[in-house]
């Protein structure tokens, strides 16, 4: 009697091994599609000010670039042009 009785607790450690990692597997990808989602949807949107502000810090390098030598309406439009073509793609 003592053998059959060391057999059935071997089944049953066997058998709550096998749940344990079924479990597992189950979370890790329901984690990872969650993530996949979260990117997906998430878009931002940029305010008027926001990009005045991106603008302005442009022109400014684009300048500096130049030596601060040039017409300031040139670097402007030109970093008007930079900011839009970001924030495009």
């Amino acid at each position: 009697m003592a053998v059959t009785t060391a057999k059935k607790t071997t089944k049953s450690t066997s058998k709550s091994a096998a749940k344990t990692s079924k479990t597992v597997k189950k979370t890790a990808a329901t984690k990872k599609t969650s993530t996949t989602r979260k990117r997906a949807t998430k878009k931002r949107t940029v305010s008027a000010e926001e990009r005045y502000k991106m603008t302005e810090v442009a022109a400014y390098f684009i300048a500096e670039n130049h030596n601060f030598q040039g017409n300031p309406t040139d670097f402007w439009i030109a970093a008007e042009a930079e900011v839009n073509e970001k924030l495009a793609a």
